[in-house]
């Protein structure tokens, strides 16, 4: 029984294993460029409150528009739709770098670039999460989660280590530049797939559309229960706000130590990705679910109360791990269980609740920091963590006692 993830996908499908890497290299660069807004807005105000600001910025755009997304992901031909918001996240990196080379040092102009690409992401990510499903038969769904989630964690480990040595180097408009020529390998993926147009008839965008979404995730308690667990690791738990603050208390407030909290995270999502093996094999994985989010939680309180950088990597890193195991359940769950005409707003609530939730999440983190400390505010969302995990399995069973069917090796 192998431990490694499962390779076949990008040996039997061309389409998806351009994608996949195309898709890796851009992650690089858009990493890279979130660990620079973050450090550019700490640099101004130095205030986790000024970072959950980001935070705020990113939520709204994603919550409010993200459903919509999925609504028009169902309409449209969905390879398009991407390629558009692609064009748009290139040009807004390009901005990025314009505003660091010029040293405008302006927070507002920060807040609204980081809004625009929020914008971006609500309206392409819901319809980028269908693609796997229409590239891959259902038997190796599973395996392409995780070797999604493989690239993306390698990217989240490498562009933060790297945005840390290029930020001390010349600052953060080096990652821009960076972030601008990574999207090449995004469009490199997206130009081999075929048009993707609706398959089932085209459903009018609009509240309409998005209610008969929500409905079937109501009627589907699977799909119900995994969002909330997961929206409670998210909007509880996630400290991300947090580390520049940590840093500079108790690491010495190094950017390349802060590059490598950040990466932390990913690192352990890494190897959980690249040992996930064992995952596809799991029968009850409603309950695997619970336990890996209850990890988590517990990963980041620990965290809280680490006091020297290696601990501190090492709990960071296991809740990563944790949570990329839950990701591939849920995920696995939303393509496998959905119908392809509502499967764009079904993955909109998917990524409305894994996108937006973190960003709750770390404003709900930089809030709390205000009033007591950052390592406080880790401890008790943490905790809380674990404590929304017991309260899911007591009163949504249906999750628990969820079952896999798995694939014959």
């Amino acid at each position: 029984m192998s431990l490694l993830f499962d390779a076949r996908p990008l040996r039997e499908f061309p389409a998806f294993r351009r994608l996949w890497a195309g898709s890796a290299l851009s992650s690089i660069g858009s990493q890279m460029t979130n660990l620079a807004v973050i450090a550019q807005v700490y640099d101004l105000t130095h205030s986790s409150v000024a970072v959950a600001g980001l935070g705020l910025i990113l939520a709204i755009s994603m919550v409010s528009l993200g459903l919509f997304g999925g609504s028009v992901a169902d309409a449209v031909d969905r390879r398009k739709l991407v390629l558009i918001t692609t064009t748009g996240f290139a040009i807004v990196a390009a901005l990025f770098a314009v505003q660091a080379f010029f040293d405008f040092r302006q927070l507002w102009l920060l807040y609204l670039l980081a809004g625009v690409q929020s914008v971006l992401i609500a309206a392409g990510a819901p319809a980028r999460r269908t693609f796997l499903s229409r590239l891959l038969p259902p038997e190796r769904v599973s395996a392409g989660v995780a070797l999604e989630q493989l690239s993306f964690h390698a990217s989240m480990s490498a562009g933060p280590a790297l945005a840390g040595i290029l930020i001390g180097i010349g600052g953060p408009q080096l990652c821009y530049v960076v972030d601008f020529v990574s999207f090449l390998g995004a469009f490199y993926g997206l130009t081999g797939l075929d048009p993707m147009p609706p398959r089932e008839g085209v459903a009018r965008p609009g509240v309409a559309a998005v209610v008969e979404g929500l409905r079937f995730i109501r009627r589907t308690p699977v799909l119900a229960g995994a969002f909330l667990a997961d929206l409670s690791a998210t909007t509880l738990g996630m400290p991300i706000a947090l580390f520049p603050a940590i840093n500079a208390e108790k690491f010495g407030g190094a950017p390349q130590t802060l590059g490598v909290l950040m990466a932390s995270l990913a690192i352990g999502g890494f190897i959980g990705s690249a040992f996930s093996g064992p995952a596809h094999r799991i029968r009850k994985q409603g309950r695997a679910m619970l336990w890996t989010v209850a990890v988590w939680g517990a990963g980041i309180a620990g965290f809280a109360l680490a006091d020297t950088l290696w601990l501190g990597v090492l709990l960071l890193a296991t809740a990563g791990a944790a949570d990329t195991i839950s990701v591939i359940f849920r995920a696995t769950a939303v393509q496998l269980e959905t119908p392809d005409h509502l499967r764009g707003r079904v993955t909109a609530v998917d990524f409305v609740i894994g996108a937006g939730g973190p960003e709750i999440g770390n404003v709900r983190a930089g809030a709390v920091a205000a009033f007591t400390t950052a390592s406080v505010s880790a401890l008790t969302g943490g905790l809380a963590t674990v404590l929304g995990v017991l309260v899911i399995r007591l009163t949504l069973p249906a999750l628990s006692r969820y079952e896999a069917k798995l694939e014959e090796r």
